[in-house]
């Protein structure tokens, strides 16, 4: 089992961890030592216990704010995938009725009704060009 020498508040503690954890013992031990730093900064002259209680107490406080965050960010994504499975089992949205478009059509017998109006009207127009050329 490694030992670990770390420095908080101006002090060295050797401290032993689990081989491969000297790492996070480091980091746990830089963040204590900065709310230790902020605490004798502040408040003059306390015991050293009272520092260390103080400083564990502030990060304990950080990890259960940060605790909380995690939680309603999980909570986020647990009600986004169950809106994205609701979504994904859904019946696919039916099709459009397609667009009717009516064409009006000629009524029957109307096409031989239009031809004799045309031969009226030319024999109109011939009648009429001969008075006038007569």
């Amino acid at each position: 089992m490694p030992e670990v020498t770390i420095r908080i508040g101006g002090r060295d503690y050797a401290v032993a961890c689990q081989e491969g954890e000297e790492q996070y013992l480091n980091a746990a031990a830089q963040m204590l030592d900065t709310e230790a730093q902020v605490l004798a900064g502040q408040a003059g002259r306390l015991p050293e216990s009272r520092v260390l209680l103080m400083a564990g107490l502030m990060l304990a406080d950080k990890a259960a704010g940060m605790d909380e965050q995690l939680k309603a960010a999980e909570a986020r994504a647990n009600a986004a995938e169950a809106e994205v499975q609701k979504l994904r089992d859904a019946p696919a949205p039916a099709a459009p009725e397609p667009m009717r478009i009516e064409v009006p059509t000629m009524p029957e017998g109307l096409a031989e009704e239009l031809d004799t109006l045309a031969t009226r009207a030319e024999y109109i127009a011939a009648s009429i060009e001969q008075k006038l050329a007569g």
